[in-house]
């Protein structure tokens, strides 16, 4: 195992606020999730780590055998509060969600809309089509001409769950997200997590890549004209435009045959837009989406790494509930993270 301090691999797990451990692991299973380990903290070991006072009981949720995009199911004793909530859209400072490969986005989308018609508390997105003729390196398709390549993208946002599905057409990307064709909703593992802010200094994403050393692979600005789904899915105002930078596993290459899946998508805005701050409801003790983590190999030289490379609220190195050295931290856009020593 590499001694040298970093990130390993893509981005480990989305932790999600629940009032009830067992229902969500139900929940969960019909995304092909099921339980790897129980864990337990008291409340002084809690607060150590997350920041937050109050006792805990996670469940890991495993998927097939990725070794990323995982879920922790956290149940605190004392929830902070309800978390980001449902809403219109993913538009917020503090917004985090969890997005994940479908065999069939109208399979999820039919669920959605008879859950709405039942009197489900739950905001449905329907599928939206993003023609990504840069994935093929060709010209732009011409609809009833040229095969279209791209995927329908769609989000579904429950009051402790906030997910986007996306189904790709006329390409393949084999390590970008594994199927369970045996789940109810035949999905991968959360593919991609995704974080909002309103920033006018570029610099402050300098830290995934400098200080964590993830790979930005993708960085660039997209102007309203260029933004197809974006608009409904990030409630753009018209003419608004948009950052979308994203932080890949260090092993992830640009060819289809070499992206891998784990990616952190960060969605920077101008300090200027109007978005409403809800980072206090999108931290470790909240219900909901609340907290993402990472594992790392050399984890005291990382520690090390992070508290004088502008991470503020850093903890020591600590157990956490499942028995493994981790610390906490809130990175300089303002997001808590965990890092976790990877076995």
């Amino acid at each position: 195992m590499s001694t040298e301090p970093g990130c390993a691999g893509g981005l480990y797990e989305a932790c999600v606020g629940v009032p009830d451990l067992a229902a969500a692991i139900a929940d969960f299973e019909r995304y092909g999730c099921r339980v790897g380990s129980f864990g337990e903290l008291d409340a002084a070991a809690a607060r150590a780590l997350y920041g937050h006072d109050s006792a805990l009981r996670s469940a890991r949720l495993l998927h097939q055998d990725a070794d990323h995009g995982l879920v922790r199911l956290m149940q605190w004793e004392r929830p902070r509060n309800a978390g980001l909530g449902v809403g219109q859209d993913l538009r917020c400072i503090g917004s985090r969600w969890g997005v994940r490969l479908t065999a069939s986005v109208m399979n999820i989308a039919n669920h959605a809309q008879r859950a709405l018609e039942t009197g489900a508390q739950l905001t449905l997105i329907e599928p939206i089509l993003a023609v990504i003729g840069e994935v093929s390196g060709e010209r732009a398709a011409t609809p009833f001409r040229d095969e279209l390549v791209g995927v329908r993208e769609m989000v579904v946002l429950q009051p402790h769950y906030r997910q986007v599905f996306f189904e790709r057409f006329g390409y393949d990307s084999p390590l970008y997200g594994k199927i369970d064709p045996h789940c109810l909703f035949r999905t991968s593992q959360h593919t991609h997590f995704g974080m909002m802010i309103a920033n006018d200094d570029h610099r402050v994403l300098d830290f995934y890549d400098q200080v964590l050393g993830l790979k930005r692979w993708f960085d660039a600005e997209r102007p309203w004209e260029q933004a197809t789904g974006s608009r409904r899915i990030f409630g753009l105002e018209e003419g608004e435009t948009h950052w979308m930078v994203d932080f890949d596993d260090p092993r992830s290459g640009h060819a289809l045959a070499e992206r891998r899946s784990g990616k952190l998508k960060v969605v920077r805005f101008s300090s200027g837009s109007r978005l409403p701050d809800r980072m206090e409801r999108s931290r470790p003790g909240c219900l909901g989406y609340s907290l993402y983590t990472w594992r790392v190999h050399g984890i005291e030289g990382l520690h090390r790494r992070v508290s004088a490379g502008g991470a503020r609220d850093v903890t020591d190195v600590l157990t956490d509930e499942f028995g493994a050295r981790s610390f906490g931290f809130t990175a300089p856009d303002g997001y808590p993270w965990v890092l976790t020593e990877a076995s």
